[in-house]
């Protein structure tokens, strides 16, 4: 604590204090300020930025022999600053004010404080992230400010560092350690004069609130002692090879405390998850007042000669004021560039209105016509040429749709101005030279079509392209109409943007209107901030101005960001009576205003804020009059407005002499308002909301507030609504959207009793407010910002306020932050993501989110799910440089928003998930079964074809032993080749005939005799060929029992020789056969670095045996006999070895020759590995039974030839093949884009009847129609490719075979096997997954499906585990190698009830029967074996039952960028795994989208979302997902993730 301290205490310290600052001469004080500048602009990196400094200030710090400047500034600094602690009274007004945050009151930043305070602070995780990520971000984080015109922020700040500190210790006798500590927790001075003050002298405030210094130091000492706490207790500086499992314990902590608010008991329906509906709580706020009566505003007044139109006015001041200034624009350097007369603009408008009338044309037609629409497209430094081209529009009656200049061809939003140009029919662009010039060009040099944008012609208005009218030419200036005047775009919350229209009668009576307000006189002058193309900037600045002859002094944007001061100047210098100006230009203006000693704002009658409406924008009135009351501003002055794009203007406070009741201020309550009630808060001081009113509604307006949804019921008093106008002065309607503009342009406001108010229609402003006494109109917030969390109304605004209070100077670059809501599972979920700054560090970064996320929680009562901190200035930018919001909630949804820190909190705010299954106590068995009916259904029981009645002319069946069959082929057809095998190149490798076999197996017997003895088990470490085949059968000869076992990886010893060695000692093998390059790897020097290499049994290598004359061949006493052992390791990283006897291998060879009719003329390909299950049976076993010719294609071939399988299958004509999952995905993945060049290579499927892929798992769908939709083009039958499904019981249960109906699909749904249950649904309905037959049954299996717990028969379509029965089920596990409880009822078990006789194998899989309607080959109805998946794999979360794979193809299809994925639990927590394919950047957008994808579509919250390279999720050679090694490797912290994110 004391070390943090101190530090804190060291950066304060070389902050120059102001007392020092004082000391500096001027022009270092005003470098440093401009280095301040730069810094916070980003323009330097604080490396640049402490150099420079260091330089500016050495001159001035004593020089102490080898000592480092940097200490001398520091020590010097804290003496002087100590020594004139006594005069430093003077600062502290000043310091109240220079704070760098936005629109915020210090009454908030306390109730921020303070609600910190209150946390008992929670160990939370801190996500672990790869340091290749951090440098990668925090170098993004560097990049230069954008050279847009609009790289500032709407609400944004400009931090002059030397402020932010300035004089910390008021009122304390000596600076206490403590203090400063507060004062970094706080970042904010304590005094809260400024919010209760009220901004007029004889203004009422609601309510007072009395803060004092003390109490507020209080909270301070809370908030420290509490941040002390979170530092200890969270592992800020967690390395990122931490113990994962410490912090999944941490997680779990935050975890267990009980949610708010509870689950309600609720009945499950059978089928149907109910979501929880949130019940609303019987105690929440209802409104009582009574209902409200429309307001009327004052009628307008009849003024004598007003203009019948705008251009009449024009015309009028143009000819009889021709002198009279209309307009001056400014330069950056806030110099007059030029001053536009009234007769300028008459004239020039004119000459534009002719030219665009008659001077262009297309193929002698007029190119334009009265009524058409013209887009302006004018930068914002340039009124004059924009004011130019509006009026020329006007006088040409053509319609002007002014928009944004496109500064990029993928400016934000740009392409929603492109669909607007396009549905209002605009053909032709004005534009001025300077801009057309730095627009982006096509290669042509024309001007490039943006994205979305029609076709334009682009035209310059510039002097020299327009021509002077002929004499006898006057545009047509007729009376005010309802024709279209102008159309004013608007950008909607969705992020589309639409055309307001304007009538020309509605533009005339606003600006009436506006006038009588305003009381604007004539040959006044204003200045204007803001944008002269919409809203308040156009309504004042262009068009009532030009209605009074006002002169309009316009400072531009680009201006106000050099010199915040620039429009206090002009109003000093121009003594200017009117100012439009933003809450931001305020604020603003504070931060720079020490400068300034000699301007005077009393020339100033109104101060119009036109974003008074935004719940802000009260605390930079009251800082901007505490600072500039001063220096002559009356406090009367200041009027917020409110309006909106559709309804104009709504309300404006009026100046002072209008006699108007004194404003007055409100103190709401934040839990009243998310209830749409208004409360005066008087207990609870911490989330509260102060509003100031924005004045009386317009003159000839009638207002009323009515309900948000629904029918537009009028409100209560007390209570919050949309407030709706009805005027001639409000926009008419969305051109081209005739629903929109119904709803709201033409609303009806009804009573209670359902009966309208009044008989014209009004227009909804999208505002939200009430109306207060005096008939004030109060907005809390607008329609765009709010956000409905559980029925609760959240405005985004006060959110960002929040956050921002929690530190804004020290985290947030430029306070840009940016708040919405998504929707997720049913419910909107707030996100709130906000820009770092450079300098930040993960601690910083994690501490500010955690204190964010526990004032919001505080302040709002509502939890947010997700905090994304993303790198400075990369967040979409609107026009004006705020933050494109919509633009932003799109790349959050799209995962391109590439955040640097993610923290989600789904287990707060997710409160209506269904309610954990409970299990019901079955019913007995005595009830159920009747005949072979269970519960009124078939039961599932289902058998292949009967062996007994086949009688084909099988000459094996006559003997018992497979070496039996080898040696009799061996004699009675020794030529006829058995075995090819390919090696890469596609050539032969290596045959062997049915007499080379048996010769070689002879010679292996040999060796073995002599030293073996019968019954020894014998490890064949092999590489895929004759070798593996010959010696199998050598020990068969000998009476040995041989165990099949992959050779290790010589790239890979670590990993794939223990597993080697493990198989040798579980399975007791005496001996090793392996070959020469094997043996030497088992002894090498690498492989004893992973294993014991002394502790080997006797290993021999059969390369070259001697020829000796064979002894005696062993035969076994019995078939029951052990013949071999088959090793594999489960999916759940089980080793299990199973005992195969030769009656067993006999019968699955018998099997197998009838399904898939095989016959010594026959040949057939295998991909496949050939060490256990099927794999093994086929390379091995079958050939030698059927006598059939295999071609043998090593799946490890492929990886250097994709094509091998596929080419040799067409060289031979292969009728049936089969191959493995993992090599039809690198056939699909391979050779996706080569179909073109096989077939060349006169590559030719057609040949194939059946392809196989044999497995252990569910039919894996996408990949074998994706497989056959690929190769369809090279000839193969779409019905050509099927599965295969066997486990360790019994390794084929299901083969398609060569006869018998295609297999066939089914669609059930994913929620109700959740609760092991079957309900088949039509293809695509929602949560539907498709489920694929697994081939058919084998001839003399029979397979019937039981409940897993109470061991019964279940009924046709149920999910129950497959039991199987069957001549070549196994006879047992040898043994089983990490879970020595794996049951002996596996292979023995029998029913509870019904038939009890019959003794069944478990398979350990779930699945399910359904008779279909097609018939097999006995004629039978066919009945299909369709399996779900394994038992062991399966999660059991809130009571129900999950598959993995589910979640992880929900998962794969979240982002383009997730290459595959696994999924495992680990103490309740679902984790998540995913591989990135693609930048690291993306790391951190997957969370939320893995996140939101879990909860929709299987309503489970991840608890952590792992991301890693691809490659890292271990995959067998079946090419199964390992998910229990990945879970242990992530326990291990083996897995060096990229990033890990612990759901909150």
């Amino acid at each position: 604590m004391a070390e943090r301290t101190s530090t804190g205490l060291l950066t304060m310290m070389l902050e120059p204090t102001p007392a020092v600052a004082m000391t500096l001469p001027a022009e270092v004080r005003e470098k440093l300020a401009e280095l301040e500048l730069e810094l916070s602009e980003g323009d330097i990196t604080q490396k640049g930025y402490e150099k420079k400094r260091g330089k500016l200030l050495a001159p001035y710090v004593p020089q102490i022999q080898g000592v480092d400047p940097s200490l001398q500034i520091d020590n010097r600094i804290q003496a002087s600053s100590q020594a004139v602690l006594p005069g430093s009274k003077h600062n502290k007004s000043r310091a109240a004010n220079t704070r760098d945050e936005r629109f915020r009151s210090d009454l908030h930043t306390e109730a921020v404080q303070a609600a910190l305070a209150k946390y008992k602070e929670r160990k939370m995780p801190m996500p672990s992230k790869r340091r290749s990520v951090l440098v990668q971000s925090s170098v993004e984080a560097c990049t230069p400010p954008d050279t847009s015109s609009a790289s500032e922020d709407e609400g944004s700040l400009r931090r002059q560092g030397r402020l932010a500190t300035s004089t910390p210790y008021q009122g304390h006798g000596h600076p206490a350690v403590e203090h400063w500590f507060n004062r970094v927790i706080q970042g904010s001075s304590t005094s809260s004069s400024a919010s209760s003050t009220s901004s007029h002298p004889g203004g009422r405030s609601v309510t007072t609130t009395t803060n004092t210094t003390s109490h507020a130091a209080l909270n301070a000492n809370a908030a420290a002692t509490a941040l002390a706490d979170f530092m200890a207790h969270t592992q800020l500086g967690v390395p990122v090879n931490s113990r994962v499992s410490s912090k999944i314990q941490q997680l779990l902590n935050t975890l267990k405390r009980p949610k708010r608010p509870p689950l309600r008991e609720f009945f499950v329906d059978d089928f149907e998850e109910l979501l929880d509906v949130q019940q609303a709580d019987p105690n929440q706020p209802k409104p009582e007042g009574q209902h409200m009566s429309p307001l009327v505003g004052e009628p307008l007044g009849v003024v004598n000669n007003w203009p019948p139109s705008l251009p009449a006015a024009l015309q009028r001041w143009g000819t009889t004021q021709p002198k009279s200034p209309c307009l001056t624009g400014l330069d950056n350097a806030g110099k007059p560039v030029y001053t536009l007369t009234y007769g300028k603009l008459w004239t020039r408008s004119q000459k534009l209105a002719y030219t665009l009338l008659n001077k262009l044309s297309t193929r002698n037609e007029p190119l334009l016509v009265p009524g058409d629409r013209v887009a302006l497209v004018f930068p914002n430094n340039d009124p004059v040429m924009f004011m130019v081209a509006f009026y020329g529009c006007l006088l040409a009656e053509l319609v002007p749709v002014p928009i944004e200049v496109p500064l990029t061809r993928k400016d934000a939003g740009s392409q929603q101005i492109g669909f607007l140009l396009g549905s209002c029919g605009v053909t032709l662009a004005l534009t001025t030279d300077a801009c057309q010039k730095g627009l982006p060009k096509a290669q042509t040099g024309e001007v490039a079509t943006f994205k979305g944008w029609p076709r334009l012609l682009w035209f310059v208005t510039d002097g020299k392209h327009v021509v002077k009218p002929p004499k006898d030419w006057h545009p047509p200036i007729r009376e005010a109409s309802n024709d279209i005047a102008y159309i004013e775009y608007k950008t909607s919350k969705e992020g589309s943007t639409m055309g307001i229209t304007v009538s020309n009668s509605a533009m005339l009576a606003h600006c009436h209107a506006l006038t009588q307000a305003c009381g604007y006189t004539e040959a006044e002058t204003i200045t204007n901030v803001l944008d002269f193309k919409r809203e308040a900037g156009l309504w004042h600045g262009v068009l009532t101005s030009v209605m009074n002859r006002m002169h309009v002094i316009s400072i531009p944007y680009s201006l106000m960001k050099v010199n915040p001061l620039s429009w206090i100047q002009k109003v000093h210098i121009y003594k200017a009576r009117v100012a439009v100006v933003k809450s931001r230009d305020m604020h603003w203006s504070l931060l720079a205003q020490r400068d300034q000693r000699d301007i005077s704002l009393s020339s100033l009658r109104m101060l119009i804020v036109a974003d008074g409406a935004n719940p802000w924008s009260i605390s930079s009135c009251d800082a901007f009059l505490n600072v500039f009351q001063a220096r002559g501003l009356r406090p009367e002055v200041i009027c917020p407005c409110a309006s909106s794009s559709e309804a104009m203007t709504v309300a404006i406070r009026r100046p002072p002499e209008m006699g108007v009741p004194p404003p007055g201020k409100a103190v709401l309550s934040m839990g009243g308002l998310s209830h749409s009630v208004i409360r005066v808060d008087t207990e609870e001081k911490l989330s509260v909301l102060t509003v100031q009113d924005v004045g009386q509604v317009m003159p000839g307006a009638l207002v009323c507030v009515v309900r948000v949804e629904g029918t537009p019921y009028l409100c209560q008093t007390d209570e919050v609504g949309e407030i709706c106008v009805s005027s001639g002065c409000t926009g008419v309607a969305y051109y081209g959207l005739p629903g929109m503009t119904k709803n709201l342009f033409e609303t009806i406001p009804v009573t209670s009793s359902g009966i309208s108010i009044s008989d014209r229609p009004f227009t909804r402003t999208s505002l939200l407010g009430f109306v207060g006494p005096d008939s004030l109109v109060f907005i809390v917030g607008k329609m765009d910002g709010l956000m409905v969390v559980s029925g609760r109304r959240h405005n985004a605004d006060d959110v960002v306020a929040t956050a921002l209070a929690v530190e804004p100077m020290k985290f947030v670059y430029r306070g840009r932050i940016a708040v919405f809501s998504v929707s997720v599972l049913h419910d909107e979920r707030i996100v709130v993501v906000a820009e770092q700054r450079p300098d930040a560090s993960e601690e910083d970064s994690f501490q500010w989110m955690s204190r964010v996320l526990q004032a919001i929680d505080s302040i709002h009562q509502v939890g947010v799910y997700c905090l994304a901190l993303v790198p400075a200035n990369t967040l979409p930018k609107a026009p004006l440089g705020g933050i494109h919001i919509s633009e932003t909630k799109q790349r959050f949804l799209e995962g391109a928003l590439h955040p640097c820190n993610v923290l989600m909190c789904p287990h707060t705010c997710v409160t209506n998930l269904p309610k954990p299954r409970q299990k019901q106590p079955e019913v007995g068995p005595a009830s159920m079964i009747v005949g072979n009916l269970v519960a009124g259904k078939r039961i599932a029981q289902a058998c292949g074809r009967d062996v007994a009645q086949l009688e084909d002319n099988d000459q094996a069946r006559k003997f018992l032993y497979i070496q039996d069959v080898l040696q009799w082929r061996a004699q009675a057809t020794p030529d006829h080749s058995l075995f090819l095998v390919l090696n890469a190149k596609g050539t032969v490798a290596s045959t062997a005939t049915c007499l080379q076999l048996h010769k070689r197996a002879e010679r292996v017997a040999t060796a073995l005799m002599g030293r073996l003895n019968t019954g020894d088990h014998v490890a064949l470490v092999y590489p895929p060929g004759i070798d593996l085949i010959a010696t199998f059968y050598g020990c068969l000869y000998a009476g040995c029992v041989p165990v099949t076992v992959r050779p290790p990886h010589p790239q890979n010893l670590a990993t794939t020789l223990p597993t080697v060695k493990m198989i040798v000692e579980v399975s007791k093998s005496v001996c090793i056969l392996t070959t020469q390059a094997i043996m030497k790897l088992l002894k090498s020097k690498e492989a004893a670095a992973a294993v014991d290499v002394k502790s080997w049994p006797m290993v021999l290598d059969t390369d070259d045996l001697p020829r000796k004359k064979s002894p005696q061949m062993y035969k076994p006493p019995t078939p029951e006999m052990l013949a071999y052992l088959d090793f594999s390791v489960s999916t759940t990283g089980i080793l299990a070895g199973v005992k195969m006897s030769h009656t067993a291998t006999s019968a699955l060879c018998r099997s197998i020759k009838l399904q898939c009719e095989l016959y010594p003329s026959r040949q057939i390909a295998i991909c496949l590995d050939p060490y256990c299950g099927l794999g093994f049976a086929l390379w091995c076993l079958c050939s030698v039974y059927s006598g059939h010719q295999s071609i043998l294609v090593p799946p490890l071939e492929l990886e250097s030839n994709a094509s091998l399988w596929l080419a040799a299958v067409s060289q031979y004509k292969v009728r049936v093949t089969f191959c493995s999952y993992s090599v039809m995905e690198m056939c699909t993945k391979g050779l996706g884009s080569q179909t073109e060049a096989l077939r060349l290579r006169n590559v030719n499927l057609s040949c194939v009847r059946t392809c196989m892929v044999v497995a252990e798992e569910r039919p894996r769908i996408a990949l074998t129609q994706s497989f056959s939709k690929i190769f369809k083009d090279l000839g193969l039958s779409p019905r050509a490719v099927s599965t295969t499904f066997g486990c360790r019981v019994n390794v084929a249960i299901c083969l398609q075979g060569t006869a018998g109906p295609d297999p066939s699909t089914v669609y059930v749904d994913m929620r109700a096997l959740r609760h092991d249950r079957v309900r088949l649904v039509e293809r695509g309905s929602p949560h539907s997954l498709p489920l694929m037959e697994s081939g058919k049954i084998l001839p003399g299996v029979k397979v019937i499906i039981a409940n897993t717990e109470t061991k019964g028969p279940l009924g046709d379509s149920h999910l129950g585990e497959i039991w199987v029965s069957s001549p070549h089920n196994a006879t047992g596990y040898y043994t089983v190698y990490g879970e020595e409880a794996l049951h002996a009822d596996h292979f023995n078990t029998t029913l509870s009830f019904g038939d009890t006789q019959t003794v069944w194998a478990r398979t350990g899989y779930l699945g399910f029967l359904r008779r279909t309607e097609l018939t097999d080959a006995s004629g039978e109805r066919h009945d299909a074996l369709y399996v779900v998946g394994s038992l062991d794999e399966t999660l059991e979360l809130r009571g129900m039952r999950y598959h993995p794979i589910d979640i992880e193809t929900s998962v794969i299809r979240s982002h383009k960028s997730i290459a595959e994925c696994a999924v495992f639990t680990w103490t309740n927590l679902l984790v998540v795994v995913v591989e990135l394919e693609g930048s690291e950047q993306e790391a951190l957008d997957l969370v939320a989208l893995v996140t939101n994808v879990v909860l929709e579509e299987h309503y489970l919250i991840v608890g952590v979302v792992v991301v890693v390279d691809p490659g890292v999720i271990p995959i067998n050679s079946r090419g199964e997902k390992q998910r229990m090694h990945l879970r242990d490797g992530f326990l291990a912290d083996q897995l060096d993730p990229i990033y890990v994110a612990y759901n909150m």
